[in-house]
């Protein structure tokens, strides 16, 4: 799939995932239709990781979601992930991109315009942008945590590869970074931590395609 018709993106952290496993929140989110998902998995061996990884490619594979790995190009190639996600402390985009070929997705963390547009030009496939609304999943400094919809719509403005906003997304605010310009949104603890992670996704894609709908002039079906 393009990244570009992504709408719901979950990034993966079994920390978070109120005592299941990550393959049980997995598969949970694509029965309600998860577009994306990223093996993160903070604070844990490459080992551990990779292994996890062989059963997450598997499922995606079968469901044909797109199976993205968070800084590790060398676990990308072990699982024959789709792609890799870096951040501006990782592998650059253009070294990601010589390593793993053409085919191959490459993603890019960006909180400015400057970073998104160099993302751009060094190869990047798509931009994770935030953080949007601030977030408590993970480390961000104060300057990048909590940037809103409005940054989605400048980078947006910038350049010409799709964009998914992160960063304290909910089924109830994913809307409005939609209309900014992100053609999806990518979360964790939204989906998680959520009783039924099902039910958490195809809210949150709902929300998401609202936006896309009434942006197009198409009817909804709520």
């Amino acid at each position: 799939m393009e990244p570009s018709n992504w709408r719901t993106y979950l990034v993966t952290q079994e920390s978070l995932s109120s005592g299941r496993s990550t393959v049980e929140i997995v598969r949970e989110a694509i029965d309600g239709g998860i577009d994306a998902v990223q093996l993160r998995e903070k604070d844990t061996d490459t080992r551990w990781r990779y292994e996890l990884g062989l059963e997450l490619r598997e499922l995606t594979a079968a469901a044909g979601v797109d199976l993205i790995v968070n800084d590790r190009v060398d676990v990308a190639t072990a699982i024959d992930a789709d792609g890799v996600h870096v951040g501006q402390s990782d592998l650059p985009v253009a070294v990601a991109r010589d390593l793993l070929g053409p085919d191959a997705i490459v993603g890019c963390s960006t909180s400015t315009v400057e970073q998104a547009e160099r993302a751009e030009a060094d190869g990047a496939d798509y931009l994770g942008v935030g953080t949007i609304y601030g977030t408590t999943s993970k480390d961000v400094a104060v300057e990048k945590d909590g940037v809103g919809p409005e940054r989605v719509a400048e980078i947006a403005d910038a350049v010409s590869i799709p964009i998914v906003g992160i960063g304290g997304v909910t089924a109830d605010n994913a809307e409005l970074v939609a209309e900014a310009g992100a053609a999806g949104v990518a979360v964790i603890s939204e989906i998680t931590t959520a009783t039924d992670p099902s039910r958490a996704t195809a809210r949150l894609a709902a929300a998401v395609e609202s936006a896309k709908s009434t942006e197009s002039g198409e009817p909804t079906n709520e």
